[in-house]
């Protein structure tokens, strides 16, 4: 009897991204710069900005970089001409905290545990279950 093989390629395995998220996210919190929030949210202001910051009925354009902890580029915006415009409430729950935090021209490093993106059921064929993500990201536009 033979057996299924999943597709765990991109992805990982649960027990693996947890094991790796948890190493990465206890590294980051020791580095100087990282904030961390009551929620497990860990930022770094690279550029503070100057403009409006988000609320939760804003749509906001960005322009960012989503990584893996193993520095897989999910998406990278910041190679092409477009960036990505969504509203506060699709937001994933990293995202609705973090950015809030921002003002328009701003540009912050987000570390989003599992539990604020999308948890133990991971997202298509890249983002595993328990993955933690990078967010390289700069507030571009508050509307």
């Amino acid at each position: 009897m033979s057996r299924k093989k999943y597709k765990t390629k991109n992805r990982g395995s649960a027990g693996q991204n947890r094991a790796e998220t948890e190493a990465f996210l206890k590294k980051n919190r020791s580095k100087p710069d990282v904030i961390e929030t009551p929620s497990g949210l860990q930022y770094t202001v690279k550029e503070p900005g100057t403009g409006k910051s988000p609320d939760e009925w804003s749509t906001v354009e960005v322009n960012q970089r989503i990584l893996l902890v193993d520095n897989t580029v999910i998406k990278n915006t910041y190679d092409g001409t477009e960036t990505d415009t969504f509203t506060m409430e699709e937001a994933i729950d990293g995202l609705k905290e973090g950015l809030p935090l921002m003002k328009e021209g701003g540009k912050f490093r987000f570390v989003v545990p599992p539990d604020l993106a999308w948890g133990k059921r991971g997202a298509g064929d890249k983002i595993g279950p328990y993955a933690a993500l990078i967010f390289d990201i700069r507030l571009e536009k508050v509307t």
